[in-house]
């Protein structure tokens, strides 16, 4: 029984389930702003629509549906938005990475590579001068 409580634990504090949960919770929160913003401010103009329109029947359908898919690209755009914005925020946290120090240089006589500490080159066996560093 330890051991599957061990395991478990492990599994629940996972960092990739952590973020799972946040996620869900976020989603389910955003829901229900979309939602009364659909309620407050785009209902009552749906029920104008439908009043003028027939309201009912085959038009009032299409009206439905017209709205149901605003909501939807709305909703999309929105999370667009933040997740784009957390991206950005995201990488601005990175530092840049300095280039890393080179291990070969050029034989200036015969232009093959060799280590940077060699002081003969093993293709032409010339004596090679001091590397230095370019700054």
């Amino acid at each position: 029984m330890k051991k599957f409580l061990k395991e478990f634990k492990e599994f629940a504090m996972k960092g990739n389930v952590l973020d799972l949960a946040v996620a869900v919770i976020m989603g389910a929160a955003f829901g229900k702003v979309v939602n009364a913003v659909v309620e407050i401010f785009l209902n009552p103009i749906l029920e104008k629509l439908k009043t003028e329109g027939g309201g009912a029947g085959f038009v009032g359908s299409l009206i439905t549906f017209g709205f149901v898919v605003i909501e939807f690209i709305l909703t999309a755009l929105v999370l667009f938005l933040i997740i784009k914005a957390f991206n950005k925020a995201k990488n601005l946290r990175k530092k840049e990475e300095a280039p890393a120090e080179p291990t070969t240089r050029e034989c200036p006589f015969c232009l093959s590579e060799v280590p940077i500490k060699a002081t003969r080159c093993a293709h032409c066996t010339s004596e090679l001068p001091e590397y230095k560093p370019a700054k």
